[in-house]
């Protein structure tokens, strides 16, 4: 006998009703925020905007931009990591993982909104970079509130105190000071006379800075959104003490950050001047997208970079499309944080070397 019309319809339902239950589940898994260190109300500031329907690239702007604000450990945003001359200056960077576009800003001056700025440096311009007093002029004249000072009585006080202590450490070598803080001269010497000045000046720190996550830190921070696309954002005001005009990794895409949709999305923290040499957050997604998994792919890219140089410090955070993710670091332990659908609140997570 002939089955009824309504009777085909209930089976075929019910034949693809495994397969639209699985789209819901993996649906549930957004979105997702992850950020480097514990750095909770930014990854909170970041769930609220794409929890309430905004962009990854937006809820990657409001998360970094309200790390810039509390000032996260001193190394994000104004007031904090002086450069030799005392001067706090911003690096930042956002990454748009549908379109592939980025905008940034280097050794800017005079404006406290570093994610802001690079936010406006991809949405108003066809560049990648502005750097300097450029990039301080571009994001003034885009409406953002400066010129101003970015230092702070911390960063003040900091500064004075490092230079008591006769400019050490810092980030020279190979040079002689006229005096203790400078100006600098180069010199061509044997390994072995240039160790003997370095213990003559007191402390074998003159040619190896402390590197540390309250003296050379970045916030970055992938979110994917309600629709699946991701972005990621970092925001620093890089090594403390560098020399002036020194940029770092956060400014560049690959190094401290890297998105593509197609794959997921990875973030770095730690010797930027080491790190942005081997681009270890592209390393990271490309290694993804051979179809390693997250924590494979995290520690691979720090294994990169730690047989060429086994004393560097620094940490990546790895999340795939899915929302999976993991971390690995090298030198310290490194801690990060995430918020998704299944969680109540931020959870830290902690990674050891």
């Amino acid at each position: 006998m002939a089955r009824s019309y309504p009777s085909i319809i209930l089976s075929t339902l019910l034949l693809f009703l495994p397969l639209l239950t699985g789209v819901e589940a993996e649906a549930k898994k957004f979105p997702v925020v992850v950020s480097t260190w514990p750095f909770i109300e930014a990854v909170r500031a970041a769930w609220r905007a794409v929890d309430n329907g905004s962009s990854a690239v937006d809820a990657v702007v409001e998360g970094c931009s309200a790390c810039e604000q509390l000032r996260c450990d001193g190394t994000v945003g104004p007031g904090g990591s002086p450069n030799e001359k005392g001067e706090t200056m911003l690096d930042a960077l956002v990454m748009d993982g549908v379109t592939m576009e980025v905008g940034a800003v280097a050794a800017m001056r005079y404006v406290k909104d570093g994610i802001r700025a690079a936010r406006l440096v991809m949405k108003h311009s066809q560049h990648t970079l502005l750097a300097g007093e450029g990039a301080s002029a571009f994001a003034i004249s885009m409406g953002l509130p400066g010129p101003m000072n970015l230092s702070s009585p911390e960063s003040v006080n900091k500064w004075s105190d490092w230079k008591e202590n006769r400019c050490q450490p810092n980030f020279r070598k190979n040079v002689v000071p006229a005096n203790d803080c400078g100006p600098y001269k180069p010199i061509d010497v044997s390994r072995e006379v240039l160790t003997e000045y370095s213990c003559e000046m007191g402390t074998a720190e003159y040619r190896l800075p402390l590197v540390g996550p309250h003296s050379h830190d970045t916030i970055s921070m992938a979110v994917i959104d309600k629709m699946g696309h991701i972005a990621v954002g970092t925001s620093t005001n890089g090594a403390t003490f560098k020399i002036p005009g020194r940029v770092g990794d956060g400014p560049i895409a690959g190094s401290s950050a890297y998105a593509d949709d197609e794959v997921g999305g990875c973030g770095a923290t730690g010797d930027g001047d080491i790190m942005m040499r081997f681009l270890p957050c592209y390393q990271v997604v490309e290694s993804m997208r051979q179809g390693m998994k997250p924590e494979k792919a995290a520690k691979d890219a720090v294994s990169r970079i730690a047989r060429k140089f086994p004393d560097f410090v620094g940490a990546v955070v790895a999340v795939d499309k899915n929302g999976s993710h993991a971390g690995a670091c090298h030198g310290w332990t490194f801690q990060y944080s995430v918020q998704s659908p299944d969680m109540d609140d931020v959870q830290v997570f902690t990674v050891l070397p």
